[in-house]
């Protein structure tokens, strides 16, 4: 992708300017859309500071060489939001203040009509997609009135003080009632919005190719659930084409989903679970990638977008989601934090990052944390690399319960893909580091603090006393095209030169490795299955092959290979591990600490390796994944020498484990 621009039109923009303007720099458009209606290729859309209240809808696409950039003036000073003030709140009663809205505000969409519900949604469905903000607070919405007047503290959410702040919604002819709690609060004094539009920053038609977005706030929308085989909307995204640039950009408060990378809508496909029920939800999703074959689900249409710089917050399913359409893109640089907290939504579908079909995206050097998960890579994750990514704390807080409908925690989700998939040189601190309920996985130069999980599990159901498989796509080699359909056999993985350290206290010690919420660190849960001499001993290539008796080999377990790793504080061994430092003498330290925007890592890991070195792992060294026969490589099929630590510093020929090079102090600043 060309970063070169062909010379076109500037357009002015500017809230304060009056009504009429030509977007000449004399006479500004006061809206932003009024310049996305008439932009052609090439043109510059230049946006003042100020506050502006619209849905930007581009009508045209911009070219490869020719994009249409919309750039804040200021970084961050031109506010792009999604919601309204609303004033004239009367006391009702105790804290609860009330107000009355026409609804001819909304158009044809009403959020306060408009449930939060869909394919993959497990919590019950009596949440709007609006929302009311008190000082730029989300508040949290109850069921019944009188909920609303107690203002009692949610025990799910990971803010209990937040959640005191409530409101409350019902229709009365055609206006939309709204109450609310503000906690002792004047709303007639406080700045008080609420959500009046779905999308922020969307095209309502598919193939708006080459948008670059730049320096703006978006902020405060009303989008749906966004499942995968549906429909995927969000403040800000590229609908369904290729391209897109989306940089330095602030993102947050989204009902649902901040940045969406998604599927366009398929209307015989649509939500097809929740509407009709009569085909399992698996089914439909491997429906979905078929149709989107048919719907021109190619590298030449779709993809290949650039998410870098942004700061991605308090968005209540995902801060960046994309089913198809995030395929051969980049989301680097952004920090990703406190999404899915208020635990109001819940589902399959919440993460910081929630992708699928992740075919050759790269995501890296990225700060995810307080996230219910940090990147969750469902489906097709082929060719997809989490690299030099900073991810902790991506865990439901000590004092906060379970929510009805709510997934587990980690800070890698890879879920029923077959890989190739990278997971290297990243600092993994929260409880569960890495879930995988797949195959072709290759974990390398990473601090790994907490366990493994749904290991040989998570895959499968038993439906009418039979096992009934999850067939997943793998695709031809860095393309979209599927090259077939195969269950999880589980294994397939290869585990070099990380340093395992079991960071926090084991709480329950009768889950297994088996479960979500596995809290034992290391390498043992990968001793059931074979290595890859064990593996391919079942395969007598001097004799005639007969089907039949290789079945139990075709359905059975994929080799592992382990080496190089270091272990400190109990952290389990495999048992195929033979070259590995283990120190069991030492008490190990790995603590993030923060001082305003800086993190830093408090640890001792370093000094404790000593001498331990090991080679330099690359490509040849990994071999093929195995049901794409895919090597773990670059997106443009060039080998990976993994010579780079998590600082982008280049090892040298042999190196310590762990994300980084050398160290040589005990407290190392990440951000």
């Amino acid at each position: 992708m060309s970063d070169v621009k062909k010379s076109g039109t500037v357009y002015y923009v500017d809230s304060a300017a009056a009504a009429g303007g030509d977007g000449s720099k004399e006479k500004p458009f006061a809206k932003i859309n009024d310049a996305a209606a008439i932009a052609r290729p090439g043109d510059e859309v230049l946006v003042a500071p100020g506050i502006y209240r619209e849905w930007v809808c581009p009508k045209n696409a911009g070219e490869e060489d020719a994009p249409i950039s919309y750039r804040s003036e200021q970084p961050l000073g031109a506010i792009i939001t999604g919601a309204d003030p609303i004033t004239g709140w009367t006391k009702h009663e105790g804290n609860v203040w009330t107000v009355r809205v026409n609804n001819s505000i909304f158009g044809e969409y009403n959020p306060y009509k408009e449930y939060v519900c869909g394919d993959w949604y497990f919590a019950p469905t009596v949440r709007h997609t609006g929302s009311v903000y008190l000082n730029d607070v989300m508040m949290y919405e109850t069921v019944t009135l009188d909920e609303c007047i107690a203002g009692e503290a949610d025990s799910n959410a990971w803010n209990h003080e937040e959640s005191k702040l409530k409101w409350y919604t019902e229709q009365d002819g055609d206006e939309t009632v709204l109450y609310a709690n503000f906690g002792g609060l004047d709303p007639n004094e406080e700045k008080v919005e609420f959500s009046v539009r779905r999308n922020v920053f969307m095209p309502s038609e598919n193939g708006i190719n080459f948008i670059t977005v730049s320096g703006f706030v978006i902020t405060k929308g009303a989008p749906t659930w966004a499942p995968p085989a549906a429909y995927q909307d969000g403040l800000i995204g590229p609908h369904w084409s290729k391209g897109w640039i989306i940089e330095d950009c602030e993102v947050s408060n989204s009902r649902c989903c901040g940045i969406s990378l998604g599927k366009y809508r398929d209307l015989e496909n649509d939500m097809y679970f929740y509407t009709k029920q009569v085909k399992s939800p698996t089914q439909m999703e491997r429906d979905a990638v078929c149709r989107g074959q048919y719907h021109g689900w190619l590298k030449e249409n779709i993809g290949s977008h650039i998410i870098r710089r942004c700061h991605v917050h308090h968005c209540e399913q995902t801060g960046i989601v994309g089913r198809m359409g995030a395929v051969f893109s980049t989301i680097e640089d952004c920090h990703i934090h406190h999404v899915c907290n208020s635990q109001q939504l819940g589902g399959a579908e919440t993460a910081g990052i929630k992708l699928h079909a992740a075919i050759d995206v790269t995501i890296q050097r990225n700060h995810i944390h307080n996230c219910i998960m940090g990147v969750w890579l469902d489906w097709e994750a082929q060719g997809a690399r989490v690299t030099r990514n900073l991810m902790h704390d991506n865990q439901r807080p000590k004092d906060s319960t379970e929510a009805k409908g709510a997934m587990f925690s980690t800070d890698v989700f890879i879920e029923v893909g077959h890989g190739p998939t990278l997971i290297d040189n990243n600092i993994l601190l929260s409880k569960v580091s890495i879930t995988i309920p797949s195959e072709g996985i290759a974990v390398i130069n990473n601090l790994i603090g907490g366990s493994f999980s749904l290991i040989n599990s998570g895959v499968d159901s038993i439906v009418n006393n039979q096992r009934e498989p999850r067939y997943t796509p793998y695709h031809i080699r860095h393309r979209t095209e599927v090259a077939g359909f195969m269950t999880i056999l589980h294994g397939d993985d290869r585990f070099y030169n990380n340093i395992f350290i079991q960071n926090q206290p084991v709480e329950n010690d009768s889950l297994t490795a088996a479960d979500a919420a596995y809290e034992v660190v290391g390498t043992a849960p990968f001793d059931i299955f074979p290595t890859y001499d064990e593996w391919i001993a079942q395969f007598d290539f001097s004799k005639e092959p007969d089907m039949g008796a290789l079945a139990t080999a075709h359905f059975g377990h994929l080799p592992v290979w382990v080496g190089g790793n270091a272990y400190f504080n109990g952290a389990t061994v495999c048992k195929h591990e033979k070259d590995m430092l283990v120190d069991s003498e030492n008490k190990a330290y790995a603590k993030i600490v923060v001082d305003g925007d800086s993190y830093s890592l408090d640890t001792n890991l370093i000094s404790l390796l000593g001498d331990y070195k090991n080679k330099i792992m690359c490509t040849e060294d990994l071999g093929r994944a195995f049901e794409p026969e895919q090597r773990f490589e670059s997106p443009d099929g060039s080998d990976i020498i993994f010579d780079t630590d998590y600082f982008g510093n280049k090892r040298e020929s042999s190196s310590i484990p762990g994300p980084f090079a050398a160290a040589d102090a005990e407290s190392i600043k990440l951000v």
